[in-house]
C-alpha cells in the first residue's frame, strides 16, 4: 500500500477485534450502536440497542436473531433489523416511534419498552427484514471515486468507461450527472437536483478533466428507483437522524426518472468476465468501482475478480488501460479507506489515496503525501 497505507494499518480504532466476528448477538448489537453514535446518529444507536430486550421475548424477530448463525461484518444483521423499524416509520404504521426518531426520547430504558411494544405488534412484518443485507445505495460515497478519477486522470488520460459492481438502484451508476464540489475542485454536471459536496479535509485533489464515455453496473438483485415500493425499501436503510441522505436519493430519484440508471442483473463475477470481453475503446481507460460493497460479496467470487482484473491489467497498454477504484471498509482498522490500482505503471500495488465518512459527508484526501 502507498501513501498512508502503513500508517493507517498500525491504528486501531475502537472494539476492532470485534469487528469481523461478534462473540454473541448482544455484543453484535452494542458495537453496532457505537459504531453509529461515532457516525454522529444516536437515534440509529437507540434503535440497535433497544433490540437486546426483543431476543428473549418470544417473539419470532427474537428467536432468529438469538440463532443467528455467525455475526460478522458482512451480515450487518442489527442494519437489516433497523431498516424494517425505520419502514413501519416512514409507511406511518405505528405513530409511538415518533418520539424516539425525532429524537425527543433519549432515555435507553424507555426507548426500549416502545420499540418492544412496537415489536409485538409488528413482528411478522418485521421477521422478513432479517433475510438480506441492507442496501446502502449511497451518493454521497461517489465523491470518493471521483475524486479517485480525477487522479487517475492525470496518469491515464480524462477518459473513462465505468463499471460498478453492487449497483444496488444504481445511484452511483449516474455519477457522472452529479454536480461535485471537492475541496474546491468542480467536477461532473453543473447545477440540480444532485449536488455532492462534502467536508474536504487535506489538499483538494487534481484539476484536471474527466470524461465518462459510459457507466454501467449490476447487482444480483437490482432496485428501481422509480418504483416506490424500491424507493421506500432503500429510504428504509438510511438512518433516520441523517435527513441530507433522505434529500440525496430523492435527488437522485428525479434523475432516475429524467433518465434511467444502467443496471443489469447480474452477477458481480459474471460481469466483470463480460466487460473485460468486450472491445475497448483506444484512449479510455477501462475502470471498475464499487463502495462498501465488497464486503457483501463471497471470499470464493472476490478471489475470482481479483484474478480476472489482474489479468486483464497484466495486457493492459497505455491506449487500452485498466484501473480498480473503491471506497470499502479496511477489514483490520474499520476505516472506510479510497484505494486505486491501475495498469499499465501501478497495478503491482494498491494506493491508498485518502479516507472517508461511511455516508460521504467528509474525505480526507492524502492524494501523493
Amino acid at each position: 500500500m502507498r501513501g498512508k497505507g502503513k500508517e493507517l494499518a498500525d491504528e486501531k480504532g475502537a472494539g476492532d477485534s470485534a469487528v469481523m466476528h461478534m462473540a454473541d448477538v448482544a455484543g453484535a448489537f452494542e458495537w453496532q450502536a457505537r459504531h453509529a453514535e461515532a457516525m454522529g446518529s444516536h437515534v440509529t444507536a437507540r434503535v440497535v440497542r433497544s433490540f437486546a430486550p426483543m431476543l428473549k421475548s418470544g417473539l419470532m424477530i427474537g428467536e432468529r436473531m438469538r440463532g443467528w448463525p455467525g455475526l460478522t461484518l458482512e451480515d450487518a444483521m442489527p442494519l437489516r433489523l433497523a431498516g424494517g423499524f425505520h419502514n413501519l416509520r416512514l409507511t406511518g404504521a405505528d405513530d409511538r416511534l415518533g418520539p424516539i426518531y425525532r429524537g425527543e426520547l433519549s432515555d435507553q430504558s424507555e426507548v426500549d419498552a416502545v420499540m418492544l411494544a412496537v415489536a409485538r405488534a409488528h413482528d411478522a412484518r418485521l421477521l422478513p427484514w432479517l433475510d438480506g443485507p441492507p442496501q446502502t445505495n449511497e451518493a454521497g460515497r461517489s465523491a470518493g471515486i471521483m475524486a479517485q478519477l480525477l487522479w487517475l486522470s492525470g496518469r491515464l488520460g480524462p477518459n473513462f468507461e465505468l463499471n460498478e459492481l453492487g449497483a444496488s438502484a444504481g445511484i452511483n451508476t449516474m455519477l457522472d450527472r452529479f454536480d461535485y464540489d471537492l475541496g474546491g475542485v468542480h467536477a461532473g454536471r453543473a447545477g440540480p437536483p444532485l449536488r455532492i459536496a462534502p467536508e474536504w479535509r487535506g489538499a483538494p485533489p487534481p484539476d484536471v478533466p474527466v470524461e465518462i464515455v459510459s457507466i454501467r453496473g449490476c447487482d444480483p438483485t437490482p432496485m428501481d428507483l422509480t418504483d416506490p415500493a424500491d424507493a421506500l425499501r432503500l429510504k428504509s436503510y438510511v438512518w433516520p437522524d441523517v435527513p441530507a441522505r433522505l434529500a440525496r436519493i430523492n435527488a437522485a430519484i428525479a434523475l432516475a426518472t429524467e433518465q434511467a440508471p444502467q443496471v443489469e442483473q447480474m452477477d458481480a463475477g459474471q460481469f466483470v468476465a463480460e466487460r473485460l470481453a468486450a472491445p475497448q475503446e483506444a484512449g479510455v481507460t477501462r475502470t471498475f468501482f464499487h463502495s462498501i460493497v465488497w464486503q457483501y460479496i463471497p471470499a470464493e467470487k472476490r478471489d475470482r475478480i481479483e484474478a480476472m482484473i489482474e489479468a486483464a491489467g497484466a495486457a493492459a497498454t497505455p491506449e487500452r488501460p485498466i484501473a480498480w477504484v473503491m471506497v470499502e471498509t479496511n477489514r483490520e482498522t474499520f476505516r472506510h479507506e479510497l484505494r486505486t490500482r491501475y495498469w499499465p505503471g501501478g497495478g503491482e500495488q494498491w494506493s491508498l489515496l485518502g479516507q472517508a465518512h461511511a455516508h460521504g459527508a467528509w474525505v480526507e484526501w492524502f492524494g501523493d503525501a
